[in-house]
């Protein structure tokens, strides 16, 4: 299972953990992917998609539909 948004294409990132002294060691800073069910009225049924916390606010304001329309994106692209 990636670690990657559906809808936004969030990934993990790679990084350095600085300590006190300077020294940096690698690490990686994931996205906050969250699995979700979301009822579409648009087509009557609920949906499971990977999204960011981020997309889910976005969703929240704009609809799902309107979303993928905007990003030129069809339902099946971004369901689970």
């Amino acid at each position: 299972m990636s670690r990657k948004c559906a809808l936004t294409g969030k990934r993990p990132r790679s990084a350095n953990n600085v300590s006190h002294s300077q020294k940096k060691v690698k690490r990686v800073q994931y996205p906050n992917i969250q699995k979700r069910k979301i009822y579409v009225p648009e087509v009557d049924r609920w949906v499971t998609i990977k999204v960011s916390a981020k997309a889910i606010r976005t969703i929240d304001k704009k609809g799902l539909m309107n979303w993928l329309d905007e990003k030129g994106m069809k339902l099946k692209d971004v369901i689970a």
